[in-house]
């Protein structure tokens, strides 16, 4: 298979002038996660959710936390990007997509941007659909996050990371998952920079064998509770990892948590799958 049978065509684009609201609207309204940034004819950059989400960090500088409405495309975008043919293999591209950790190819025919190649369209290849190995085998631990823990800290996490994070409640147990797209898309609320603050009571005990006591910390950021997706899509250790990429496709979400019983054993994403297909 190559990128003309895989691609997705007409593509939505954005001018380096428009505004990041404007952007992620595009991005809600048609379900994708990045934009080509055209300039009349000509590609300058491409736009993603992961822009979007990891400007909301609350320590950033005040110049840097403008509404979204007043930051221009430009700002955020990646100048440049990374383009391939019609012609380009699946296996290409799945190579070139771990190798420059980009989820999107522009595809480029003649001068001109005719579709795009994602790593949604990726799984839904031939090649993805018909892998034989199991969940278990290609899995990887699950990072973690308490439910209450600060945006900064789930920001600051998911960066180290590969922008995936499952969040447990006090008992280790699962409630829930934050992926980029639930931080690009959050509903921004704080009059400042569209913030949301909260109220949070925590449960704590002073030491391991004492009381627990309620302990209120004010004015903090949204928590993870309010960012997470919930009900969590989940898969056992031992299904054929064709069976996962079935239920990606599915649910149009891009990880799956690997329970065993009320255990989390870890978590399969899609780049775990794209390796696989990149081989």
């Amino acid at each position: 298979m190559r990128a003309v049978d895989v691609m997705s065509s007409p593509v939505y684009v954005v001018a380096p002038t428009d505004n990041v609201a404007y952007a992620r609207h595009l991005m809600l309204r048609h379900r994708i996660s990045r934009l080509p940034v055209m300039e009349r004819d000509g590609l300058q950059g491409i736009l993603t959710k992961k822009d979007i989400a990891y400007r909301l960090r609350q320590s950033e500088p005040m110049w840097r936390r403008r509404p979204i409405d007043r930051i221009p495309v430009s700002v955020l975008m990646t100048p440049d990007p990374i383009t391939i043919g019609p012609d380009t293999s699946i296996r290409e591209i799945a190579a070139i997509m771990l190798d420059r950790d980009i989820s999107g190819l522009p595809v480029m025919d003649d001068g001109r941007v005719v579709g795009i190649v994602t790593k949604s369209d990726v799984m839904r290849s031939a090649r993805a659909r018909g892998l034989s190995a199991r969940v278990d085998e290609i899995m990887e631990d699950a990072v973690t996050v308490n439910r209450y823990h600060s945006l900064d800290h789930i920001i600051d996490t998911m960066k180290g990371g590969d922008g995936k994070l499952v969040v447990v409640n006090d008992n280790g147990s699962l409630a829930g998952i934050i992926t980029e797209s639930n931080l690009a898309f959050y509903e921004y609320l704080d009059k400042r920079m569209d913030l949301p603050h909260k109220d949070v009571m925590h449960l704590r005990k002073a030491a391991p064998a004492g009381r627990k006591r309620f302990r209120y910390v004010i004015e903090v950021s949204a928590v993870a509770e309010d960012i997470m997706s919930r009900p969590v899509i989940t898969v056992a250790p031992d299904v054929p990892v064709s069976e996962a990429v079935g239920l990606m496709l599915e649910h149009r979400i891009n990880s799956l948590v690997v329970m065993g019983g009320e255990e989390i054993k870890g978590i399969v994403k899609r780049d775990d799958i794209i390796k696989e297909v990149a081989k």
